[in-house]
């Protein structure tokens, strides 16, 4: 009988999207990389433009962490899906056919389960 492997988990994505998001977080939050007046911007001082200016790459870098998690999780939903489709197949000696006889069932009725 063959040993089955969990599935791999997707770490590396899940770094990216960390970094992602706490790079955000970091440039945003942490006083000494906005504490100047210099350089302006139009008369803005430093502070306000450099805060505006990370709107933009904070709703790009969510998005882009978003995305990388949904790919993430199909590819552990499909790693776990290869995983119990093999792991059926191998236990299982029940025909895949509908769990329906030849004639339409009757009303209200339940359909037969485990193998005939």
């Amino acid at each position: 009988m063959a040993q089955h492997r969990a599935p791999r988990r997707p770490v590396g994505i899940w770094i990216a999207i960390t970094v992602a998001l706490a790079a955000s977080v970091i440039a945003t939050l942490w006083v000494p990389f906005y504490n100047h007046l210099i350089p302006a911007f139009r008369d803005f001082p430093f502070f306000y433009w450099y805060q505006l200016m990370w709107v933009p790459i904070v709703a790009i870098l969510s998005a882009v962490a978003y995305l990388l998690s949904k790919v993430a999780r199909r590819g552990n939903a499909d790693s776990q899906q290869t995983a119990t489709r093999s792991r059926s197949r191998s236990w299982s000696s029940c025909s895949r056919s509908s769990p329906w006889s030849a004639s339409p069932p009757p009303a209200g009725a339940r359909p037969r389960t485990g193998c005939t």
